[in-house]
């Protein structure tokens, strides 16, 4: 027994927890509400002091806050209080940086961090990235300003925490970044849990990324964001995100909803997301992309249920960096319904999706799951799909011909987007440069006329089709195979008898 209770206390204090932890009210160390009094000096003062207890629980009372950078510290509890928010300076110069980037609050080789309590914090970001702006016009920041906005380094972000374990974000309400709203770099032990991201103040708003991380959990999460909504990176050839699982979180996007990438260079194994609620997102519901040369295997994406977004999964291996491209396999994707309506599905929000017809016009695009010739996306199953899509195509808005399919480009060094192709020959699903293709239990459908072929299979080794719906079709040609070797098709419906509707081109 005495062995056991030695045990408990051990790892108690491993983890930086104590039953006599102390508090740190930041107002007892020079802290000022009411907005206008910058109390990044008083804020940090009561960190320190936390720190140099051992650690303990620094509280931001009930008021507004104005604060520049304030540096965590091991076995620290930065908790606000409801009724708190600590809002952000809106001078770039009241600001610190790791290594990457800008932020509020930052961490680096830290332990046992958590930030938690139900306050706000506040980025202020439409009026910091303005204030940046100005910083760079006036010529006092050299920056490429591509876009017509500063460089994300120059833009501050709420929360970036790298290099650390054992991190916990809970409970707290993240609002308005003039950049990513949060980052994890190379962390391990992480949990983000039940919090509230609310950021359509600019450009590249991602409500989540992590980064080269292990061991992480993300629960129970709402977000709103101007970019994507949870998103993976690899910066890292030699790391990668593995160990992951993202559970029970309601996500709307004005870009993709969960996405693996761009950033790809380590990769990402091991990933489970599931019982994720989707809406208003202007691009995918999924996006997993391997496009710097890392490793995408063993990832799980199950129970997703999205209505009002702009297409459904896209899957891609490409080549932007890398002397060959990565290697993209084993991937499950189970328990899915989407809706994809025929309009813009972020229309309305602060900072909506770009307009991509002027580059690449198309009608509305399916589910994708694209390679490299090659170098194919290996065994990847959809199982019990349902899809709906708006429907509606018009050729005189853009038309690829079935005779003409290997005139799509392939757009190997491209930055990946479900649109980076343009138009495509199939409402339904579209699959390049693949092998081991496994579609059970699969319904698609649209809502107003597509004349397109339903599903299209280009380079495709080894396809397997064990139950297929398809209720709606206006063409002879609802299953195109082009180079489709050892397939397998049965239990198929559709309003056109298998033998016309299963179509073969050179």
């Amino acid at each position: 027994m005495l062995k056991k209770f030695t045990l408990i206390i051990s790892v108690m204090l491993a983890c930086g927890w104590s039953a006599n932890a102390q508090s740190f009210n930041i107002t007892d160390y020079g802290a000022v509400a009411g907005g206008q009094t910058l109390n990044t000096q008083f804020i940090q003062k009561a960190v320190d002091a936390a720190a140099a207890k051992g650690g303990g629980k620094v509280i931001v009372p009930q008021g507004i806050f104005l604060t520049g950078t304030i540096h965590l510290k091991s076995n620290v509890e930065f908790f606000l209080d409801k009724g708190a928010i600590l809002t952000g300076s809106t001078n770039l110069s009241d600001y610190e940086r790791t290594d990457r980037w800008y932020a509020i609050l930052i961490a680096d080789k830290q332990s046992n961090i958590k930030i938690t309590g139900y306050g706000t914090i506040d980025g202020q970001g439409k009026a910091l990235a303005k204030n940046v702006i100005k910083l760079v016009k006036n010529g006092a920041i050299i920056d490429e300003f591509k876009l017509n906005r500063p460089d994300e380094h120059l833009r501050p972000q709420l929360i970036e925490i790298q290099n650390s374990a054992h991190v916990q974000i809970k409970h707290v309400t993240l609002k308005d970044a003039a950049c990513w709203v949060q980052t994890y770099n190379k962390c391990t032990d992480l949990l983000i849990d039940s919090i509230n991201v609310q950021s359509t103040a600019f450009w590249n708003n991602d409500g989540i990324d992590v980064v080269d991380c292990k061991d992480v959990k993300i629960k129970n999460c709402n977000i709103n964001a101007a970019d994507d909504g949870i998103c993976l990176k690899s910066s890292d050839r030699a790391s990668a995100c593995q160990n992951i699982e993202i559970s029970n979180c309601r996500v709307r996007s004005s870009a993709s909803a969960i996405k693996f990438g761009t950033a790809s260079l380590g990769g990402f194994k091991q990933i489970n997301v599931h019982d994720i609620e989707i809406y208003d997102t202007y691009r995918v519901a999924i996006a997993l992309e391997i496009v710097d040369g890392g490793t995408m295997e063993d990832v799980i994406v199950s129970n997703i249920n999205a209505r009002n977004t702009g297409g459904a999964i896209f899957i891609r291996l490409g080549q932007r960096k890398g002397d060959i491209p990565g290697i993209l396999r084993r991937v499950n994707i189970s328990n899915v319904t989407v809706d994809i309506p025929k309009g813009k599905p972020d229309a309305g929000y602060d900072i909506a999706g770009p307009p991509e017809e002027d580059i690449y016009p198309h009608n509305l695009l399916p589910t994708e799951i694209v390679g490299l010739p090659g170098h194919p996306v290996r065994d990847v199953k959809l199982e019990n799909i349902n899809i709906t899509y708006g429907g509606g195509a018009d050729k005189k808005h853009a038309f690829v011909s079935l005779d003409s399919l290997a005139s799509i480009p392939e757009r190997a060094s491209e930055y990946p987007e479900f649109s980076m192709f343009g138009e495509l020959p199939a409402w339904g699903i579209y699959a390049r440069h693949a092998e081991n293709i496994q579609l059970k239990n699969v319904t698609i459908r649209y809502k107003e006329t597509d004349f397109r072929a339903a599903i299209v299979m280009d380079d495709v080794k080894k396809l397997i089709v064990d139950g297929l719906n398809i209720p709606t079709a206006s063409t002879d040609a609802v299953i195109v195979l082009r180079k489709v070797s050892n397939e397998v098709i049965k239990k198929l419906k559709t309003p056109v008898a298998a033998k016309k509707a299963v179509v073969r081109k050179l």
